[in-house]
């Protein structure tokens, strides 16, 4: 079993009195409002300043003196976390060419193995061991994000970061040789990753200073990149570049995408000197994904007023209008529809129904005349009434199955094959988690009511034994329209093993209700987000489920974490802020960082007065005011590239000097070779959750030092 504690610096000599940052006061001004700012230079001086870093060590040397005494408990968590690992075990393997391609997991080893081995038979083939990769060239954390094997399949192509900032270099194995096929290229782009039909040249690219995607570039294999085609150049700082291979091997996508408009440019796959084509400019507040079915074009959209999407089919030739383009699942304001994928003889639709993911199969026709069609689309029909569902990796054409992913909050992911004529479905592989029984937990849906009568869904699990009212951690995102829909995970059985609730709150700002659940939680209306989640809270203990309540979020969750602390601080035993974005109107602000721009669609833009009003109104680093707070335990990475460490350190400096003695013990973590997902290897994942899972129980227990 490894020892998570070799993986950990060694901390500095604890101390249990909270360091002070340094007060260097500026005043923003804009709109007529002037800021104060005692803690900008933790922004402007950058993470290699020793004032910075002494800051930030300082913080861990103080939670490395909190967490003293809760160090058994946090290993005794990790043993229970890892005992419900199957430390040797492999994913599914995904078919693409004549290989099956899968990865491997070893005991001891915190990285994956990327293998594959032919789909007739025989032997398998390492491709990329990560742990030997990392132990040779002496990484602290390494991460591989995108794979992509040529066509031919001799060469196997991959993104590899190495510091957590999500600079990403392409490497390019040659599996003849077992050698690299040339030099890496630097400064990547982690968005694309494409080949040419005959496996001569890949297409990849590039990022501005903000690290926005903004030039697509072909790379023939062999030549340096100083000589690599630039294909498209995006200039409007809101867009951002990718593409990919259709599913029918026969065009390279092109896009450039803000977070409400697309753009489609085409390039012929077997053309290696083919030029872009345009398909469809952007319109602001158009979106569409385009799929191409060889005769003609599907576009899943939102034109023409389809708020929930619908499916239609465009010419090859001609002009393709969106908005009288022949319907082929018409738009219902009852169903969300979210994604495609394309099969020779089928279409798989994605979608959600009732607040739940869904999958229909639509067979594809050919007419007398040769024209191609569908058929009417048939629903997917799962035994239970809460699950997840999703269209997994799929990389085979022609093809009568379909790999998905099912999962409940009691059920471990199941890797399932879908019959695409029958929909039934076939098991290959259930995700094997040890010591557990699924048997001894329940979950359920329970409907908080929002302070504008909206019913907001909250998922719950517990074991069948736990009495109630018991602790709960509620958690909560609500940004992007991502859902946090109800799926499975083992990190949370230490909790519901001593009689926690786990909650998960469904607010605004999610799709998880359709499109119009994101809508009500971005711009102007983002306010309902944060009163979704604390009338969730509410009626977890109104309802007699919650004692004490426990709060978490990251990221986009991370601002919602600072947003409800402000809000309803009393609500809160504690909570954890990961990786948060709160010093909203700063960054906003910034049209020089990372995602800024990308993100006015989401946020606003604070240089409209209205937009930096409503930000104004639920900054957390700008309404931290006097008071009592609950225990916080907020972490951050170093290199964070999405939400800068300056942010939480920002965050922390000013609600020290704001919290009252009554207040709960405030921690700051700096993962100082990390980003923006934390540790890189699954070892030290589990122990940073056993840290923060000891930390919930103290507060619980009234156990933290100080109280």
């Amino acid at each position: 079993m490894p020892d998570p504690s070799e993986s950990r610096p060694t901390p500095q000599p604890p101390t249990a009195q909270p360091p002070s940052a340094d007060r260097e006061p500026i005043t923003h001004s804009i709109h007529g409002e002037t800021r104060p700012d005692d803690y900008h230079w933790l922004k402007t001086r950058g993470r290699a300043d020793a004032g910075v870093l002494g800051y930030l060590n300082a913080e861990n040397a103080h939670l490395d003196a909190v967490m003293s005494p809760l160090r058994g408990t946090q290993a005794t968590i990790y043993k229970e976390l890892l005992s419900h690992v199957q430390e040797d075990d492999e994913q599914p393997p995904v078919q693409d060419g004549e290989w099956h391609y899968f990865t491997r997991t070893l005991e001891g080893k915190a990285h994956p193995v990327f293998l594959r081995r032919p789909h007739a038979g025989g032997e398998e083939q390492t491709l990329l061991d990560l742990n030997a990769l990392k132990e040779r060239e002496g990484l602290d954390n390494v991460w591989v994000y995108l794979t992509r094997p040529s066509p031919d399949g001799r060469y196997w192509a991959y993104l590899m970061d190495k510091t957590g900032q999500e600079v990403w270099e392409l490497r390019v194995l040659d599996t003849q040789t077992g050698e690299l096929a040339e030099a890496a290229l630097t400064g990547i782009s982690g968005w694309t990753l494409a080949w040419h039909a005959d496996s001569s040249a890949l297409l990849y690219a590039t990022e501005d200073d903000t690290q926005r995607a903004d030039k697509l570039w072909r790379h023939t294999l062999g030549q340096p990149q100083s000589t690599d085609e630039l294909l498209l150049q995006e200039d409007d700082s809101t867009f951002r570049v990718g593409a990919s291979l259709s599913e029918n091997g026969e065009t390279l996508l092109l896009a450039s995408e803000a977070n409400m408009a697309q753009e489609w440019l085409a390039l012929d796959a077997h053309d290696a000197g083919a030029t872009p084509q345009m398909l469809l400019p952007r319109v602001r507040g158009t979106e569409v994904t385009l799929a191409d079915g060889g005769d003609h074009w599907l576009a899943l959209t939102n034109a023409g007023g389809a708020e929930e999407f619908k499916l239609v089919r465009l010419p090859k030739v001609g002009e393709m209008d969106l908005q009288n383009a022949d319907e082929v699942v018409p738009y219902t304001a009852e169903r969300h529809l979210t994604g495609m994928h394309l099969f020779k003889t089928h279409l798989l639709l994605s979608g959600r129904e009732d607040g739940f993911t869904r999958l229909w199969v639509l067979p594809r026709t050919v007419s007398a005349d040769g024209k191609s069609g569908y058929s009417a689309a048939r629903r997917v029909e799962f035994p239970e009434d809460s699950y997840t569902v999703r269209i997994g990796g799929n990389r085979v054409y022609d093809t009568g199955t379909a790999r998905i992913l099912y999962s409940s909050l009691t059920r471990p992911t199941e890797h399932l094959d879908l019959d695409l004529n029958t929909l039934e479905t076939v098991l290959v592989k259930a995700t094997p988690v040890p010591n557990y029984d699924a048997s001894q937990y329940v979950s359920e849906m329970v409907w908080a009511t929002a302070p504008d009568g909206e019913q907001v869904p909250v998922s719950v699990v517990r074991r069948r034994d736990t009495a109630l009212p018991a602790p709960t951690l509620l958690y909560g995102y609500g940004s992007y329209g991502i859902p946090m829909d109800p799926s499975f995970s083992m990190t949370r059985l230490p909790l519901l093993d001593r009689g926690w609730v786990w909650a998960i709150a469904h607010i605004r700002g999610g799709s998880e209700r359709g499109r119009r659940w994101y809508d009500a939680g971005r711009l102007g209306h983002k306010m309902n987000t944060f009163t979704d989640f604390v009338a969730a809270g509410e009626h977890l203990k109104a309802a007699g489920m919650a004692g004490d309540l426990v709060a978490m979020g990251r990221s986009a969750g991370g601002l919602l974490m600072g947003a409800v602390v402000n809000l309803r601080p009393d609500l809160w035993k504690a909570a954890f802020v990961g990786v948060p974005f709160v010093d909203v109107l700063s960054t906003m602000l910034d049209a020089s960082i990372p995602l800024t721009t990308g993100e006015y669609d989401e946020w606003g833009n604070p240089n409209d007065a209205g937009a930096y009003a409503d930000m104004r109104a639920y900054s957390p680093y700008d309404n931290l005011k006097a008071g009592v707070y609950p225990h916080l335990f907020v972490s951050t990475g170093l290199n964070d590239p999405r939400v800068a460490y300056w942010e939480p350190a920002k965050y922390v400096a000013r609600l020290r000097t704001l919290e009252e003695p009554s207040s709960g013990t405030l921690v700051l973590k700096t993962n100082m070779g990390a980003g923006h997902g934390g540790s890189s290897g699954r070892y030290d994942a589990l122990n940073e959750a056993a840290e923060e899972y000891a930390f919930a129980l103290a507060a619980v227990a009234g156990e933290l030092q100080g109280e």
